[in-house]
């Protein structure tokens, strides 16, 4: 492939830099405004072209040494050699791009980002891939790009101290099991208060073997609080040993006369993987709600009850639907342990509940709503609800930008957009968005 020398004007979403060659745009990983770069073209359209890195000709002043020492190869970091500042910077000026192109937000609506307070170490959860050789395993993160397993014995300096260690501990025993060559990934957890949870991938001839095997090992495990096996097309999941949840909290008056709340969620549940981040999600739908104690909410993609329960103190009830039912099953607890009477929390496919509400020409004062990364499927059965307010909390600014445009044309306006760093050292940016009905 033909070879060229360019220099990087700025990131782009995805984690690339972004230069001009030849008049088309070129996107370049592991490069840093300001940065020359010899660059190898790997892939050429009508519009653009993908460069793979060779060499940094002439460094930009912003760039930094990476801290990781497989930064480059392991594809879970982007930007570990720039300066945290330069990330918000770049983050910031990303999603400001992105909101005013495609949903036609101005630029005066969009704050700037929220830092997150740890820039290292701030994971509560991740996935380790297992790849197996001839001699040792390898337990680690995808390439990038590829299925390659890039082996993380260092540990991942994105992920809390405790992971690692339980990772440290899994990479000791598995390696001596005579099946553990049917595994092929694990998640690992912690809550906010120290406790653990992993679940292995495995095949399902191997399951009971390898659940007495590990129940065996329990000793050799002391980092991991609870520990299940995942196999089969239905992702049958068996507990070997330990707990069954993880919790973290919502302190005492972080919100205005609050109660401290614990949330809790199970094995294969979700939950944001920076708690302090989390936290200011809450505080910036709080804040956007304006809930005056007399409101009916709809809180759509509910999860725990993460956003819902910290909130419902302020409005009058709270509906939350969620398509995964044990995540409905943690709401409900979470709601009864912490003396919530006025939120109540349905199974069922997102889209479909709202069309059924719309039908029955139900009204809620404020709907809140927190997507996958795919975004919002229902958005235009949404605004047909006719809320006065609309929080949209979204961890992927393309879907969000579409999907305020969509409901910018059915009545709604942004009024204000809060971005939330939940993932330095990578392009990854967490935001919540305030509409409000015409």
């Amino acid at each position: 492939m033909a070879e060229a020398e360019i220099v990087i004007d700025k990131l782009s979403y995805g984690g690339s830099g972004f230069g001009r060659l030849a008049g088309k745009a070129c996107f370049v990983p592991y490069t840093a405004p300001g940065d020359r770069v010899r660059v190898r073209l790997v892939k050429e359209k009508r519009s653009f072209v993908e460069g793979e890195l060779l060499e940094v000709v002439e460094p930009s002043p912003a760039r930094i040494a990476a801290r990781c020492p497989i930064f480059g190869r392991c594809g879970g970091c982007d930007w570990q050699f720039l300066p945290y500042v330069e990330q918000l910077a770049q983050k910031g000026a990303i999603f400001s791009e992105t909101l005013q192109r495609i949903g036609r937000v101005p630029a005066e609506a969009i704050l700037p980002v929220s830092a997150s307070p740890s820039e290292y170490g701030y994971r509560s959860r991740i996935q380790l891939k297992v790849a197996h050789l001839k001699d040792r395993i390898l337990l680690g993160f995808f390439q990038a790009g590829s299925h390659r397993v890039v082996d993380a014995a260092c540990g991942c300096h994105i992920s809390d101290p405790l992971l690692n260690r339980m990772a440290d501990q899994f990479r000791a025993v598995v390696g001596r099991l005579p099946k553990g060559r049917t595994l092929s990934q694990i998640d690992l957890s912690i809550g906010a208060d120290g406790e653990s949870i992993a679940v292995l991938h495995v095949e399902p001839a191997a399951a009971a073997s390898l659940k007495e095997a590990f129940y065996a090992r329990r000793d050799q495990l002391s980092a991991v609080g609870g520990l299940f096996l995942r196999s089969g097309a239905k992702a049958r999941i068996d507990k070997v040993f330990g707990i069954d949840s993880l919790a973290y909290r919502v302190p005492a008056d972080f919100l205005p006369g609050a109660p401290e709340l614990t949330l809790r969620f199970g094995r294969g549940g979700f939950s944001q993987v920076n708690y302090p981040q989390n936290l200011e999600l809450i505080a910036a739908v709080h804040r956007f709600a304006q809930l005056t104690g007399q409101e009916r909410v709809l809180d759509l993609y509910c999860g725990n009850g993460n956003i819902s329960l910290p909130l419902s103190r302020y409005a009058a009830s709270v509906l939350g639907v969620e398509g995964y039912a044990p995540s409905i099953d943690d709401a409900r607890a979470n709601a009864a342990s912490n003396g919530i009477a006025n939120a109540q929390f349905e199974v069922g496919d997102v889209a479909r509940v709202v069309a059924r509400l719309s039908e029955a020409e139900e009204r809620f004062d404020l709907v809140i709503l927190d997507p996958p990364r795919s975004g919002a499927e229902a958005a235009g059965e949404i605004a047909r609800l006719a809320a006065l307010r609309i929080v949209y909390v979204s961890c992927d600014p393309p879907t969000l930008a579409r999907d305020l445009a969509l409901l910018t044309e059915r009545g709604y306006r942004v009024v204000a957009s809060q971005p939330v760093d939940m993932f330095p050292q990578t392009y990854h940016l967490e935001s919540v968005t305030l509409l409000e009905l015409l």
